[in-house]
């Protein structure tokens, strides 16, 4: 039987401490390379060992993690009543009792899938809004042949959309709370991922010409204004410099054809490399994969893949040379590189694309929704000088008579490229307490919180402790309360409040930036 780490046994009993006392769907937060698939697996089989009759649907979106998760079920119960419901792994085990099924595979299925007890989704964050949704539309139909009774757990190391903010909150949610969440900062610490460095890089890709559309860089006009030659070539000399001592090199680009020429100009300096792209056939891409993990291939260049799903532990150089207003893109690219491997120290992190700069450290990045005044609008437009003709600020020949307009200059840029990546590479600020004042914050659809303000000098700062949450949230405002009083965590804010007085009030606190808010990381008692 496999052992878990305490982290992971935690996580399996938050699940079970959540069923007892609500009945929501939750959602467990975990950053990849902690092995999801390890506390699916105990959750599955404490499941059924438990309530034997229990009928269990695990889903997910490609065939790797098909696979991995069935494997880690094995692994830790080789006599497992499972199964596989997949087209690309050739397999119609629709029937078992616990049933590994690929979204696309089975999404029409729900009538011949019949009873179900709980459906478990990896990689939840993919889970639409839009009620024409493959997942929405299927659990959509378990639930109406089960009278309802189907209990939805997630498991994602990104809670949130870019379309739709947090995925436990707003309007339609599938999920309503978050039972557990891991901090990635504290896996690095404790040595069970690896540390991401990041490393100053002289080009920087520009992106002041292209426009937006659903809050995401337009994608044909992104990879027009990044994927030019002499960019390429800078980038890739970059690479190569910084990566003469690393093993394994995954870069991430902005479209397809810009995938093949870094992988082209990467070849040039004599360096083994392959593109794998949403167009690369399964038996090659499966190919590249296999020689990638194994060493003999050392870089890969992909577009829009290479995300999710995808397991490289050695991998101890990332380029991203794919801007992205995407916080849960940027966090999945900069994760492939915190997995642990034999002889690997750290991964460093190349990132041309501005991401960096642009969302802040992987660890401490907003999930939340932004407001539409908060995205940028069109793109601005440019004048040929011969003929007058107004054309898109990305365009590169005038579309009215051919003038070839001057390339960008490649920018050089320090901030993007040094802004930390763990936000225990930033500088802390310690400040001086003069007040504390407590309050009740309510939130529709949520319990309320108590909300703490702390007054220095002219400056104040909050922070919510959110007693009545479950799972981790509760958790976390429990050992909150505990460093302040002596009185036992109390239940509600209003209980919290009642008995604010038994509090502590901190000397000092400890802030840092994170994005355009600011967090209370730590606090000094005198």
């Amino acid at each position: 039987m496999m052992e878990l780490r305490p982290y992971q046994r935690n996580a399996i009993d938050a699940l079970y401490d959540y069923f007892g006392a609500s009945t929501g769907n939750p959602l467990i937060v975990m950053p990849t390379g902690t092995g999801k698939s390890v506390v699916i697996a105990g959750f599955v089989r404490d499941a059924v060992c438990a309530y034997p009759e229990t009928r269990i649907l695990m889903l997910t979106h490609v065939k790797e993690l098909i696979q991995q998760n069935f494997m880690a079920l094995l692994r830790t119960w080789p006599e497992a009543p499972a199964g596989i419901y997949s087209a690309g792994l050739s397999r119609r085990d629709l029937h078992s009792q616990i049933l590994f099924a690929g979204i696309q595979s089975i999404h029409k299925r729900a009538g011949q899938v019949q009873r179900c007890d709980l459906v478990i989704v990896d990689e939840a964050h993919l889970i639409s809004r839009t009620d024409g949704s493959m997942y929405r539309a299927f659990l959509a139909d378990l639930q109406r042949i089960n009278g309802g009774a189907v209990k939805v757990v997630g498991f994602t190391a990104t809670p949130y959309r870019m379309d739709s903010g947090l995925l436990h909150e707003g309007k339609d949610r599938i999920f309503t709370d978050i039972a557990f969440q891991l901090p990635m900062l504290d896996m690095v610490e404790q040595g069970y991922l690896c540390p991401v460095v990041p490393k100053h890089t002289a080009t920087q890709l520009d992106v002041a010409g292209v426009g937006t559309r659903g809050g995401e860089f337009i994608a044909g006009q992104l990879e027009a204004a990044v994927d030019q030659d002499h960019i390429t070539e800078a980038a890739v000399g970059e690479i190569v410099q910084h990566g003469a001592e690393r093993g394994s090199w995954l870069v991430f680009c902005s479209g397809v054809g810009h995938a093949r020429h870094v992988r082209d100009a990467i070849r040039r300096h004599g360096i083994t490399a392959e593109t794998v792209t949403g167009d690369t056939n399964p038996a090659e891409r499966d190919q590249f994969l296999a020689a990638f993990k194994a060493g003999r291939i050392r870089c890969l260049t992909n577009a829009n893949v290479l995300t999710t799903g995808f397991d490289a532990p050695g991998t101890d150089l990332i380029a991203l040379l794919r801007p992205t207003k995407s916080v849960g893109l940027y966090v999945q690219m900069v994760g492939r590189g915190t997995r642990l491997a034999p002889g690997k120290e750290d991964c460093i992190v190349l990132d041309f694309a501005g991401n960096t700069a642009r969302h802040g450290p992987v660890d401490t990045v907003d999930g939340r929704r932004k407001e539409k005044g908060e995205e940028p609008g069109e793109a601005p437009v440019k004048t040929c000088p011969d003929c007058q003709t107004i054309n898109h600020a990305s365009r590169r020949t005038c579309i009215q008579c051919g003038h070839e307009f001057p390339p960008p200059e490649i920018k050089i840029g320090k901030v993007a490229a040094t802004d930390a990546l763990l936000s225990s590479q930033l500088r802390p600020e310690w400040i001086d307490v003069e007040g504390v004042s407590y309050a009740i914050h309510s939130k529709p659809g949520k319990p309320p919180s108590l909300r703490v303000t702390y007054r220095c000098g002219i400056a104040t700062y909050s922070e919510w402790v959110c007693l009545q949450h479950p799972g981790y949230a509760r958790e976390k405002a429990a050992k909150w309360w505990a460093r302040r009083s002596d009185v036992p965590p109390p239940v509600t804010a209003a209980d919290g409040l009642a008995q604010s007085c038994t509090l502590r009030a901190p000397t000092a606190i400890c802030i840092r930036p994170v994005g355009q808010y600011t967090e209370i990381v730590a606090s000094r008692f005198a």
